[in-house]
């Protein structure tokens, strides 16, 4: 049977369903943004210059970076911006977002509990002045010290799967806790004194005693934020708002941000 008349047929069925989703300028920009980067206030700072720039209204809708590119590639937002390097080439190699732009660098920082200050702090799991990541996380792992997981999904979270493949470590109970829903992983690793991993931006914004950066420096920790277009929404000026805030405007913006660096 020749399938070829049958796909035709599908596909001009669905390109007026794809058209129906065309938006206007009046239209708010939906942009889908990892939590963290609303938390360290990344975020907000692009959108409101570019809003003083152009004119153009963007609508922040907050999410883990797993859950924002789902949303990304159903088309129920306009463009997203994530630090999630695996499910990103995902969804570009498969041509369900395009429009690629890197917009800022970081690192994610290992953090815990610190008595003492100087050559006379010390940390539970005996990890101060370690370099590398790899190495710190096993000795975590082999002390069993508490650690709190990032919520699930975030670029956090992401990132520390990776760390603790690198570490050749499976982390597990009863030392590797999950926060209850609703619980911030963040706040509650301070209120318990456990270590977890966090970006620096949202380190410096939220983070607070009796936790101190424990790791930080390995090249394995740094991680780039990333800017996307959906394939099933067309706004205007989501080209405009990718080449923007990868241009020399946006990398003032990220620059100026405490815990981030505009790159080219």
């Amino acid at each position: 049977m020749n399938r070829r008349p049958l796909l035709i047929s599908l596909l001009a069925t669905a390109l007026p369903a794809v058209a129906a989703q065309k938006k206007s300028l009046a239209d708010p920009l939906l942009l889908g943004v990892e939590q963290s980067l609303v938390d360290a206030g990344l975020a907000q700072a692009f959108q409101k210059a570019f809003g003083r720039d152009t004119g153009v209204a963007v609508k922040l809708v907050p999410g883990t970076s797993a859950s924002v590119l789902s949303a990304l590639e159903q088309g129920d937002v306009d463009s997203s911006m994530t630090n999630a390097p695996e499910i990103e080439n995902r969804l570009e190699k498969q041509g369900l977002a395009h429009d690629r732009h890197v917009i800022a660098g970081g690192d994610f920082v290992l953090v815990g509990p610190v008595e003492g200050k100087g050559k006379k702090a010390t940390d539970p799991a005996g990890l101060l002045g370690e370099r590398d990541i790899g190495a710190a996380l096993a000795k975590l792992a082999e002390a069993k010290a508490p650690f709190i997981a990032p919520l699930p999904g975030s670029s956090a979270n992401l990132g520390e799967l990776v760390l603790w493949r690198a570490a050749k470590v499976a982390p597990g109970n009863p030392w590797y806790l999950k926060a209850p829903a609703g619980t911030d992983p963040l706040a509650l690793a301070i209120s318990t004194g456990a270590y977890t991993v966090v970006d620096r931006g949202q380190w410096l914004r939220r983070g607070g005693k009796p936790l101190a950066i424990i790791v930080e420096g390995d090249p394995r920790m740094a991680t780039q934020v990333v800017v996307m277009r959906s394939f099933r929404v067309n706004h205007p000026a989501a080209k405009l708002f990718g080449q923007w805030v990868s241009g020399a405007n946006g990398r003032r913006v990220a620059g100026s941000a405490r815990g981030w660096k505009g790159v080219k």
